[in-house]
């Protein structure tokens, strides 16, 4: 499914299907449940932003035991094999893995709060972004990140201090 554009400017975003996912729907929010995939309603209201500088992706990333498919693989190595294929992508658009790193026990968090990695990657633009993640090259990878992870976070940050 590639963006479509409303007629007031606005694209309208989707990505591809949950594909590989035998645990059921990864979009269902709440206290104590496990967010892998963006909501339809949050990819609209990231596309409609208004903020058209740089972004910075929080990726906050807790890998399942297991990977939830027939691979046999840890959570670890699906999302490594995730982020072999996506790193090209976000080069490509000119962007860049700003850190990576294993958590440490949190210090100020709820107890069930723990991260094994985060993540920070830079993007030029939303739009950039956008693009990598409709693209039909990510898409063929999605999957192995959607297998890989047992709860994550996305936040899109804008610096405050250039």
């Amino acid at each position: 499914m590639l963006p479509a554009l409303h007629r007031s400017g606005q694209r309208r975003v989707e990505v591809g299907s949950r594909s590989g996912r035998r645990s059921g729907d990864r979009t269902a929010y709440g206290p104590g449940v496990a967010t892998i995939e963006p909501s339809s309603e949050q990819l609209q209201r990231f596309a409609g932003s208004v903020d058209d500088g740089p972004v910075v992706m929080l990726n906050l990333l807790r890998y399942a035991e297991r990977a939830d498919d027939d691979s046999g693989r840890t959570g670890r190595e699906a999302y490594a094999e995730y982020g072999a294929a996506v790193v090209p992508m976000v080069l490509a658009r000119g962007g860049s893995i700003e850190l990576m790193g294993e958590m440490s026990p949190s210090l100020i968090a709820p107890a069930d709060e723990d991260w094994d990695e985060v993540v920070l990657i830079r993007y030029p633009s939303r739009a950039a972004f956008l693009d990598m993640i409709t693209s039909a090259e990510y898409r063929a990878v999605q999957h192995h990140r959607t297998v890989a992870l047992a709860d994550s976070r996305l936040l899109p940050l804008r610096r405050t201090d250039a």
